[in-house]
């Protein structure tokens, strides 16, 4: 097998966790998975991404306030949300919510079901650890963009050592809530949180699995 067979294994195979078993990953598979996610490139070397990662019973303490926090009050994160979603990425969006609640038995028109499948994003999915990801706020867009890239890293690298993940905008959606909770100062900007641990593969959340755009859709081949 070839490095990039092994690569392409791993891209694969990776899904968006949302069904955790509460067993937490060594520390040492933790920093594992967080030094191979700094290898990723940034602008200019910045490597501007720190990672705030949560273990037992931290988690459940954040778990716990978190969602006693969305259930009371609307998001307000410290970046903007899209303005839109339209054509494909609007269908995409929809599709990938439908297999979901397709998956755990919640019917369309079961507003209130859907409604509390959404808020288990508030509940980590039941993961024994979180990562709140920041990047310094003076590198703008830049330093956001090179989040990405470890966002990417980390998920990859966890599936490699047969971690779950499930990268989470929901929670940033809070960041201030988030800031506060722990002490981040006003020049990181929070970006995303990365909920993580062994998956809990017998749950239904757990049994699809969202498809990829074909290469012509995604491909402009130039040749002059």
């Amino acid at each position: 097998m070839t490095a990039f067979d092994t690569l392409t294994d791993i891209l694969d195979s990776r899904y968006s966790c949302r069904a955790f078993r509460p067993d937490p990953v060594p520390r040492e598979t933790v920093e594992q998975i967080v030094t191979a996610a700094g290898r990723v490139p940034s602008w200019c070397n910045a490597q501007p991404w720190q990672a705030i990662v949560t273990a037992p019973p931290e988690t459940d303490r954040f778990r716990e306030a978190l969602f006693a926090h969305a259930s009371a009050n609307s998001s307000k994160p410290d970046l903007d949300w899209p303005k839109q979603y339209t054509g494909p990425y609007q269908e995409r969006r929809r599709t990938c919510g439908w297999q979901l609640y397709e998956a755990v038995g919640i019917e369309k028109s079961d507003r209130a079901g859907r409604t509390a499948q959404m808020m288990e994003n508030f509940r980590l999915f039941g993961a024994p650890h979180v990562a709140i990801l920041t990047s310094e706020a003076d590198l703008g867009t830049y330093g956001v963009m090179d989040c990405g890239g470890f966002i990417t890293g980390f998920c990859l690298a966890a599936q490699a050592l047969g971690v779950a993940t499930i990268p989470q905008a929901a929670i940033a959606g809070h960041g201030r809530f988030v800031h506060d909770f722990f002490d981040i100062p006003d020049t990181r900007l929070v970006i995303a949180a990365i909920s993580f641990g062994y998956e809990d593969a017998d749950h239904p959340a757990n049994a699809f699995r969202t498809t990829r755009a074909p290469l012509d859709e995604v491909l402009d081949w130039r040749t002059g």
